[in-house]
């Protein structure tokens, strides 16, 4: 755990710069707007360490996987969102000296993530010889026009002799991933054009032999500032506008820096591309930075005003809530259904930027809240669309149906550890589940029975082809997978596995009840076939231990170490340098221990919550919650949400904080890698779903609230089925208000109530 930021209620700061942390603060500082986002690298030069990324929605590129080539079946890349063209990038000169904070003597340093406006500022005072210069920077890209980023930086001299400023703007094309081969790089520069304070450039991502469409994008920037023009310049890889001025002592001198993005996903043809990559640009040409800023914050009040939490009484809960939502609707606001979340965002290159089951989990229930429905539907729409993908990772597996990918940009399959990418394929049942879910959630049945109906028949089909008839037990079995908790590989019968493939037909088998005819028609589900589901249903093995009355992990799970007292907890007895374990142990280590990377049993147990009873609940999260390490982010929420409903508070607020803090804190020590984005939607569930309570059942919404020891009150707007709710609980007691829709009726705390 590390807390290098300052703790404000909507703000990021940090008064102080230590090389070391260069890279943690570029993740915390990340910005997005869905169609773009950078690392929040420095402008200037930075001659230190540095992750110097900039990411465009839905651009990536299938690099060749080199691992388990022997493996029959394996994917044939590695699919990864590849670092695209800098266009912050400026080069500074005073008196002639280059700007660079690794060398440089410099003070009054300020780092600033504004998570109300959504910009980031940084100021720092440079001290070159006799010259004092004060530079302060501001960006932001634009969540009003998608293809804007928006840079304004300041330039004051303070010292008392005059000083010559020379900066060139630029956009660079010359740009790496870290985990590229031998160095290779993406991109081949296809047009360059500049004139005195403009200049534009195409690049186009290199041939593959896969199939993979090549992504051209399209980069034009605009200089606007009082400073004298000198020249513009062509570089191999880059184009540049250069300007100067001499500076009186106390005078300054200002620079913005607009830049439009487009790419071919959104073009049919390059020429098409090129014209509106100018038009754009004429059209913000004509605004004043403020029009452009203000239409920009002007989107983001609209937002928070849906989905802030108000905590009162602890402003380091309150950051994490806000920084956790801001980084999550940076990433993702459903604004193009072609795009999804990626673990990292546009935050950093691990993950490759690709989509995992965490969407669907984690994420969905957080937008079904917090936005219009459309929004929620983009997401599954996204993957009934690649359902053809789908049909072609299951016959890679020589298996029949769907096998939804655990890393994909189009639905086809493009991890490149076999571990994850072919036995953890609990995944399928859990995007069977974000259907389930967002049906009851907004009571629309129209995508269920019609789109909806075609995903849970085909991942249905998957499971059928998928599981084995034990003749010695007379049930249905699935050997060889990994689940949720990703430190058990190759297992037999992992319960999560098992039960999740068990509700996924059931509900399969439930809305073929349903629809209507023509659309029954088009699915062409045998009666036969419904017969062998309906088997498996009735008589899939979920392993159960009569002794502990716990629901056991996966076959052979209780044959290891597990030593549990009332004196001390498992995890205690890991030393602190041995933890994070995936950092310190060998993977041979791991997968002999009996330590938990995340939830696994209790992930089907918070999905289903009802249906277990309180007794269910407690044994079996006492059994596993002093096993489980916490190493994967996605881990803590379940855990707080769980006990929130067993009134194990305490547990539960630790588990918050945890979740809430994961990167402001850098609990798992890698943030450096870049943010944690998809499990960002823990602290909206822990709060929401945990300590308030909310449940859907039978159609209606229900509340049991609790208020955390430390806190005065806490309170969120929520939508559900056409309604925006807000929910106050203090220590008054709980307040519901109807902000807009139709009245309709809640239950809290066992009581109905009429809210109007």
């Amino acid at each position: 755990m590390k807390r290098t930021f300052e703790i404000q209620p909507w703000n990021v700061v940090t008064h102080e710069f230590h090389p070391e942390d260069k890279r943690l603060l570029e993740s915390m500082t990340s910005l997005g707007n869905e169609h773009m986002g950078l690392r929040g690298f420095f402008e200037e030069d930075y001659s230190g360490d540095s992750l110097q990324g900039t990411y465009i929605g839905g651009v990536w590129y299938p690099d060749k996987t080199r691992v388990g080539w022997w493996k029959i079946g394996y994917p044939e890349y590695f699919g990864k969102v590849i670092n695209a063209v800098n266009f912050i990038k400026m080069h500074i000169f005073i008196n002639g000296e280059i700007v660079d904070l690794a060398k440089d003597s410099f003070d009054e340093f300020e780092l600033n993530l504004d998570m109300k406006h959504s910009k980031l500022m940084r100021s720092f005072v440079v001290k070159k010889g006799e010259a004092h210069v004060r530079f302060e920077f501001e960006r932001f890209l634009s969540a009003d026009t998608k293809e804007l980023a928006d840079v304004f930086v300041k330039v004051t001299n303070i010292g008392e002799c005059k000083v010559d400023v020379r900066i060139e703007s630029q956009l660079d094309g010359d740009v790496y991933n870290e985990d590229s081969n031998y160095g290779e790089q993406f991109w081949n520069i296809i047009e360059k054009n500049q004139n005195e304070k403009t200049a534009s450039m195409l690049m186009e991502t290199t041939e593959n032999p896969f199939g993979t469409p090549q992504f051209v994008v399209g980069v034009e920037m605009q200089n606007i500032t009082s400073m004298n023009t000198v020249k513009a310049t062509q570089y191999e890889k880059a184009v540049a506008n250069t300007f100067e001025i001499q500076l009186n002592p106390h005078e300054q001198t200002t620079l913005e820096k607009r830049v439009i993005v487009v790419t071919s996903r959104d073009y049919s043809s390059i020429a098409d591309l090129t014209n509106a990559l100018h038009e754009l640009s004429v059209k913000v040409g004509e605004k004043s930075h403020s029009e452009l800023q203000e239409a920009h914050e002007e989107e983001w009040k609209r937002r928070w005003e849906k989905s802030d939490i108000q905590i009162d009484g602890d402003d380091a809960a309150q950051q994490g809530i806000r920084f956790n939502l801001y980084q999550l609707f940076s990433t993702y606001y459903g604004q193009d259904e072609r795009l999804n979340i990626g673990p990292k965002g546009f935050t950093g290159e691990k993950y490759g930027g690709a989509t995992y089951w965490d969407t669907e989990a984690f994420c969905l229930p957080v937008y079904l809240g917090t936005t219009n429905p459309e929004v929620s539907k983009h997401l599954l729409m996204y993957r009934y669309q690649q359902l053809d993908g789908a049909y072609h990772n299951a016959k890679q597996q020589g298996l029949k149906g769907a096998l939804y990918p655990m890393v994909t940009f189009n639905g086809i399959e493009c991890h490149n550890e076999w571990e994850i990418t072919f036995e953890e394929i609990h995944r399928n049942g859990d995007i069977a589940f974000a259907i389930y879910n967002y049906t009851r959630y907004t009571g629309d049945m129209d995508y269920v029975l019609h789109e909806g109906s075609k995903v849970l028949v085909e991942t249905a089909r998957f499971w059928a082809d998928r599981v084995h008839f034990s003749q010695r037990h007379q049930q249905y079995m699935i050997h060889g997978v990994t689940g949720a908790d990703e430190y058990e590989n190759n297992v037999d019968n992992n319960w999560y596995t098992n039960s999740i493939a068990r509700w996924n037909i059931a509900y399969a088998l439930h809305i073929l009840e349903q629809v209507d005819e023509e659309q029954y028609q088009k699915l062409n589900v045998s009666d036969e076939e419904k017969e062998h589901w309906q088997d498996i249903v009735d008589h899939m093995y979920l392993p159960y231990d009569e002794e502990l009355n716990i629901f056991v992990q996966h076959d052979g799970f209780l044959d290891k170490d597990i030593i549990l007292d009332d004196h001390q907890c498992p995890i205690n007895q890991l030393k602190p340098q041995e933890r994070p374990i995936n950092q310190h142990w060998s993977w041979d280590k791991i997968l002999r221990s009996p330590y938990i990377k995340q939830a696994d049993v209790l992930q089907y147990i918070w999905y289903f919550m009802d249906e277990f009873t309180e007794e269910e609940k407690k044994r079996n999260f006492d059994f596993y919650e002093p096993l489980t390490v916490h190493e994967s982010s996605l881990s803590a929420s379940i855990y707080s949400i769980i006990a929130s409903d067993i009134h194990y508070e305490d547990k539960a607020v630790e588990m918050y904080e945890r979740t809430a803090r994961l990167d402001l804190d850098n609990y798992n020590n890698d943030t450096e890698d870049g943010l944690h984005i998809t499990s960002m939607s823990g602290s909206w569930l822990a709060i929401v779903q945990g300590f308030a309570g909310m449940r859907v059942h039978q159609d209606h919404l229900s509340f049991k609230p609790f208020l955390p020891k430390k806190w005065n009150g806490y309170q969120f707007r929520m939508y559900f089925r056409n309604r925006l709710i807000e929910v106050r609980v203090d220590m008054n007691g709980t307040t519901l208000r109807l902000i807009e829709g139709q009245p309709l009726t809640v239950e809290l705390n066992g009581q109905l109530v009429d809210v109007a």
